[in-house]
């Protein structure tokens, strides 16, 4: 029997084979889609960017050279050079270290928050389910954006406190999430059979539920990433985020704004790379929707 017939036996042997079928099956499903293919390179190509960024970037992200200032592209400064002779593609590089720890430090806090209270209220119920989702609503009611202004204007300018906004404001869908895939299944058979048997309530919930609503949601977090990007490029727009002389893409696009009609280059390439890695991300969730959502196939 060959590798492949092996993993995509009718009948596996061992758990281990049914999960190694299992991923190359959605493996393969995942790279028949073309978007879900250019998603991947494009998140690949940010995490290259980001952890070779000293050995891609041919100068400092922070050095100054006024005698350089304002530069068009070309074959010495790739995209230029801004106000300050800065030159501009290796303060994109290392930009996308911001970027992509904004991304993960959002999801890391967000998703476990919004898993964990969403489960919660749909496996009790009742008054715990009324309050949490109650709470929930509240923070679902208002714009992102808008919230996390809010919230950074409280805790104060900066790379952290606007990650602890984003995050703040990121959590109710996911826990929307989890408790709608919660009620599904929260009495079934297999539920009552942990419970006949002993099982706790904290183990129940983190052993048989959490697991369960994984699957929706990475793939509502991979979609929420480009809203993630573009949030945190706004807060550093409105000079909320990352502060000078960090090279954070939208805290670029604002110091460029001065200089747009006559050095456009200045604002233009953050922003091309800030549209590059959202429509990474956003092809990369919609390929993940089709190969994880049974239910969205079948509407296929």
């Amino acid at each position: 029997m060959s590798p492949r017939d092996w993993l995509l036996d009718d009948s596996p042997a061992t758990l281990t084979q049914a999960n190694l079928g299992r991923a190359w099956r959605m493996t393969t499903a995942l790279l028949r889609n073309p978007l879900a293919v250019a998603g991947i390179l494009i998140v690949l190509l940010l995490l290259a960017t980001a952890l070779f960024a000293p050995w891609i970037a041919p100068e400092s992200p922070v050095g100054q050279n006024l005698r350089t200032r304002l530069l068009p592209p070309s074959a010495e400064h790739w995209m230029g050079t801004d106000e300050l002779g800065r030159d501009i593609f290796s303060r994109v590089v290392y930009g996308s270290r911001i970027t992509l720890m904004i991304v993960a430090l959002v999801a890391v806090i967000s998703a476990p928050l919004g898993l964990i209270i969403g489960a919660v209220a749909g496996y009790f119920g009742g008054w715990v389910d009324r309050v949490l989702m109650g709470v929930t609503d509240i923070f679902l009611s208002l714009p992102k954006l808008i919230l996390a202004l809010a919230f950074v204007a409280a805790l104060g300018p900066g790379i952290e406190n606007a990650i602890i906004a984003i995050a703040i404001t990121a959590w109710p869908a996911y826990a929307r999430i989890a408790r709608a895939e919660t009620l599904t299944f929260r009495n079934s058979e297999y539920i009552q059979a942990v419970r006949l048997v002993g099982g706790s309530h904290a183990r129940i919930i983190f052993r048989h539920v959490l697991p369960l609503c994984t699957s929706s949601m990475i793939v509502r977090v991979t979609l929420d990433m480009a809203g993630i990007i573009l949030t945190a490029a706004g807060l550093g727009f409105l000079g909320l985020g990352a502060q000078p002389p960090l090279p954070e893409w939208g805290a670029m696009i604002s110091r460029g704004r001065t200089f747009i009609l006559d050095q456009w280059w200045v604002a233009t390439m953050p922003g091309f790379a800030i549209i590059l890695v959202s429509l990474g991300f956003c092809f990369l969730g919609d390929g993940l929707r089709d190969v994880l959502d049974p239910k969205q196939g079948s509407e296929k």
